[in-house]
């Protein structure tokens, strides 16, 4: 049987280092925001406010894989795909090689992504 009890440093664990300090570096970013909780899966590390989640991360060989809901679509290079998830919200699969990458836009992507793990999104 497969586990059900996954934490992050599972998701670190024989990781590159550059790949953990990019993993680092996203989570300050969404403690810059407020308060949070994690639900931690075998597939990535989930970021959930006080409504929902809103923003997922894991290393990985090449850097930082995740996502981020956003009630608007965002056009970059390190924005893979973006996809309706509901009818206020598109889900944003981002890629990330190096820390430059994450820098005040994305910041901004993140505290926009926070917003609706509040349930902002609700109340426009």
């Amino acid at each position: 049987m497969g586990r059900d009890d996954w934490a992050v440093e599972d998701h670190l664990r024989g990781k590159p280092a550059g790949s953990v300090e990019l993993y680092h570096r996203f989570v300050e970013l969404v403690e810059a925001c407020g308060p949070f909780t994690y639900a931690v899966a075998k597939t990535t590390i989930t970021f959930k406010g006080s409504r929902r989640g809103f923003a997922g991360a894991r290393p990985t060989t090449q850097g930082l894989a995740g996502y981020l809901d956003l009630e608007r679509m965002v056009e970059d290079p390190r924005i893979l795909r973006a996809s309706p998830y509901t009818k206020r919200l598109f889900v944003h699969q981002f890629r990330i090689g190096d820390r430059g990458q994450l820098d005040d836009a994305f910041a901004g992507w993140v505290a926009e992504a926070y917003e609706v793990g509040q349930g902002g999104h609700l109340t426009r």
